[in-house]
């Protein structure tokens, strides 16, 4: 399943839902730009989710920035504007 959700907090539902839920497969997505604006990234996440959706073993993640990150261990780095993994 993918799930659209805001950037604020989307690793936080992430890890919720992965305390949650077992044997299914949950890709959260989002963009860091609005889609009214032409400079979005949200189809190309989207794109990114749907991808990943069909080749990921079950789990919970989070797609973005054409990356995938395991629920718990990724965070939104609101410097760089990027997710990234933590480490």
């Amino acid at each position: 399943m993918i799930l659209t959700h805001g950037t604020d907090t989307m690793t936080i539902t992430a890890e919720f839902l992965q305390q949650q839920i077992n044997n299914k497969l949950f890709v959260l997505t989002s963009a860091m730009t609005p889609i009214k604006f032409d400079s979005s990234d949200s189809l190309f996440n989207l794109g990114c989710a749907i991808a990943f959706a069909q080749t990921l073993p079950p789990g919970i993640y989070v797609a973005m920035n054409g990356r995938v990150f395991k629920a718990g261990n990724v965070r939104k780095n609101k410097e760089t504007g990027l997710f990234e993994e933590i480490i």
